[in-house]
């Protein structure tokens, strides 16, 4: 299991906020995942890489929703906060989403494009929604992909291992978190 880790590479975080993290994640806690992600982004900003940190603050209603009487679902602004043990910096980009992936009516893309960005590396919560929809958006992009899979869970381990058997190898590389850090040392 392993991944080229280019030179142009971003480290992107999915929904490492406490809104999302409030419930158990399988087949890793939620405390491996946000430890895991913590030494990656330190090894990114290390060798000189970008690191993006993305949070999601509610996704609009669909026809499924407005049948159930819901109206577009706004999170709380402490739900919307990154956990401080995942260590962003202030300085480093932050993207707000209000769906499942992080490039739909964002910034990302031009954002990544002008720094010159041309991989992105996926770590973050949930493996099946948030990473796998950015995935495949980066992926329809023309972005080489590297997922880094022990940085990475959902709330049941065969979402995760869904994603990660039948969609992933679609889309990307699969590495894990020692692969990485030892391409970036």
């Amino acid at each position: 299991m392993s991944a080229t880790i280019d030179p142009t590479a971003a480290l992107v975080v999915i929904d490492l906020q406490r809104g999302i993290l409030a419930t158990p994640t399988q087949p890793y806690t939620v405390e491996q995942v946000v430890e895991r992600t913590a030494r990656l982004a330190a090894a990114f900003r290390a060798s000189g890489r970008r690191v993006v940190w993305v949070t999601v603050d509610g996704a609009p209603s669909g026809r499924t929703d407005a049948s159930r009487g819901m109206q577009r679902r706004q999170m709380p602004a402490e739900a919307t906060e990154l956990v401080p043990e995942a260590g962003a910096l202030a300085d480093e980009l932050h993207v707000v989403k209000h769906g499942w992936g992080a490039f739909h009516t964002t910034d990302l893309d031009a954002s990544l494009r002008e720094a010159g960005v041309t991989q992105v590396v996926l770590t973050g919560v949930a493996t099946h929604m948030g990473v796998e929809s950015t995935a495949r958006s980066a992926h329809e992009l023309g972005y080489d992909v590297a997922l880094v899979e022990d940085a990475m869970a959902a709330r049941e381990t065969a979402e995760h291992e869904y994603a990660l058997t039948r969609i992933f190898p679609r889309l990307g590389e699969i590495t894990d978190t020692q692969a990485v850090l030892a391409q970036l040392a």
